[in-house]
């Protein structure tokens, strides 16, 4: 949580900070998280689970290939140290999560808000496909846009 917190305080991820980080790290309906470590430290984390209520991705995707949203799967919760960037380690994380997915039979997809221009450069760098942008009210007084996306087939 330290990691995240760090992230948090220089680029506003997550855009709201949870009550309970431990429990926001670990939601429900989670299937697998990983880590990534330079030396002892954890410098990464990634995590793969069902669709929820509040994501978008797994609807459209199989909108569009006329399948069940139960056939996706969503990579979300990934951030890099700050000090660890530039080695690739959301790549391999992001490749972790796919690896998972594809091993359970079901399509890798995610939501990221339009302004993590960061997150987007290396989703899009991965070859993974912006589906749409969708606005989403989070509150009453919050309406965000999101890049909805699906990893390449």
């Amino acid at each position: 949580m330290r990691v995240l917190a760090e992230v948090h305080r220089r680029d506003g991820y997550p855009v709201n900070w949870p009550d309970r980080p431990d429990e926001w790290l670990s939601h429900a309906s989670v299937w697998g998280a990983w880590v990534a470590e330079l030396g002892s430290c954890v410098v990464g984390h990634v995590s793969l689970s069902r669709g929820g209520e509040g994501d978008l991705a797994p609807g459209l995707w199989s909108e569009r290939n006329g399948t069940s949203r139960d056939l996706t799967a969503v990579v979300s919760r990934l951030f890099v140290a700050p000090q660890a960037r530039g080695h690739g380690i959301g790549a391999l994380l992001i490749g972790r999560a796919v690896e998972e997915a594809r091993g359970r039979g079901l399509h890798p997809v995610l939501d990221v808000v339009a302004s993590d221009t960061t997150a987007t450069a290396l989703y899009e760098r991965l070859g993974w496909e912006r589906m749409a942008t969708v606005e989403q009210r989070w509150s009453p007084s919050q309406l965000v846009s999101l890049h909805c996306y699906a990893a390449a087939s």
